[in-house]
């Protein structure tokens, strides 16, 4: 009986500690959030260490040749999914946007299974009354809700307005910002329905669909970030472009 509770003992403390490893092996990544890949590398790798702990029987390395190829799969995902955009997008999926300016995208929440009460509810906990008050709700790929306010432009638009020297300072800076950058026209109205900065090179690669969406080429892309020091895109490693034109950029580097 004392040699059946000590061997059960034993196996908790080893699975216990074995699991540990193997999330700190995977990153934190994985504690931070967890896509649906993450949660099943997870799963799996739980009910595992619990077959091993309740038989006692069994070899040790029955359970933990399995976690151990777990863990390497999970690694040899996120290897290739750091230079491949599309498995990432495979494997993760797309963030999905349920309130663009103050109005709710019902197909997109139907699609999402993501009902009105738990659109509300995530508002409410981000100290926001009504929809009305959203520029944009994007429900992540993680589940979690990213929520940015009408009255972060709306502030900081008066401030600017209202002050006096400060506005002085302010449009001296924006008109000497505007000398350096190259205005850039860009149709605002499909950028505010992304909800985020549009991504136009990420990897060193170009996102043609995004540039095709704001009605530019790779022409006009190549032009820009030779403006800003970058001859060839592949020495970029993301470059995105906000509703207000303002463009970042960001190199590779080794």
């Amino acid at each position: 009986m004392f040699q059946h509770i000590t061997a059960h003992i034993f196996l908790t403390v080893l699975m216990y500690f074995f699991i540990f490893l193997c999330m700190r092996i995977m990153g934190k990544r994985e504690i931070g959030k967890l896509s649906v890949f993450d949660l099943t590398i997870s799963i799996m790798i739980a009910e595992i260490a619990v077959f091993v702990i309740e038989d006692i029987e069994r070899p040790i390395y029955d359970g933990v040749v399995p976690m151990a190829t777990l863990v390497l799969i999970q690694l040899l995902v996120a290897w290739l999914s750091l230079r491949s955009r599309k498995l990432r997008l495979f494997i993760d999926g797309k963030p999905s946007v349920l309130i663009s300016d103050g109005k709710l995208h019902r197909g997109e929440m139907r699609r999402q299974r993501y009902n009105l009460d738990d659109l509300l509810l995530q508002l409410r906990g981000q100290n926001i009354d009504s929809p009305a008050d959203v520029e944009f709700a994007i429900l992540e790929t993680s589940g979690q809700l990213t929520v940015v306010e009408k009255s972060r432009g709306v502030l900081s638009s008066n401030q600017s307005g209202n002050s006096s020297s400060g506005a002085e300072k302010k449009k001296d800076v924006v008109s000497s910002k505007e000398e350096n950058t190259p205005s850039v026209e860009l149709p605002k109205h499909k950028i505010r329905y992304e909800g985020l900065p549009i991504p136009l090179i990420m990897d060193g690669k170009v996102q043609d669909d995004n540039l095709e969406m704001i009605g530019k080429n790779r022409f006009w892309l190549r032009t820009q970030i030779r403006q800003k020091g970058v001859s060839d895109f592949k020495e970029i490693f993301l470059c995105s472009i906000d509703h207000k034109g303002e463009m970042y950029v960001d190199r590779l580097r080794s």
